[in-house]
């Protein structure tokens, strides 16, 4: 038998970053995405939701990509939202997404920053953090 850990940060936004993801949608949202995963034996370890972009705290199974992963959460909840009409408008998730292997040592500071981000995103915004996600993690912007 294999043992595998592989935590990983993932975050990712609504298309063109914009604000269309309503408070009172979120638990909702969050609720259906668990489900959903766990249908689908990918192991969420945290969710959280803000009004423009989402973070997830994720332990990637040994058979799994990234990219399976984050096409199955935002391909799978875009067209649940669509579906269930929730909102007045078509919903879409942004293609990209940042995604960062995270120490076992700093999973509770990770599930803590992920639950915090309404009080985070008060001091800093959407913008803001993706340039820090560039700086801290090396990420490199390829221009079209």
């Amino acid at each position: 038998m294999s043992y595998v850990k592989i935590w990983i940060h993932c975050v990712w936004s609504t298309k063109n970053r914009e604000c269309i993801i309503p408070n009172r949608f979120r638990p909702a949202i969050l609720s259906h995405i668990r489900e959903s995963v766990k249908e689908k034996n990918i192991t969420l370890d945290f969710i959280n939701t803000c009004e423009d972009h989402a973070h997830a705290l994720i332990n990637l199974g040994k058979e799994e990509t990234i990219a399976q992963v984050m096409h199955s959460i935002k391909g799978e909840s875009s067209n649940w939202i669509n579906k269930m009409k929730f909102l007045p408008y078509p919903f879409n998730w942004q293609d990209d997404y940042f995604a960062v292997s995270v120490s076992h040592s700093h999973v509770e500071r990770v599930r803590a920053y992920i639950k915090n981000q309404d009080k985070h995103h008060l001091k800093i915004s959407w913008d803001e953090e993706v340039n820090m996600f560039f700086e801290k993690y090396g990420f490199e912007r390829i221009r079209d």
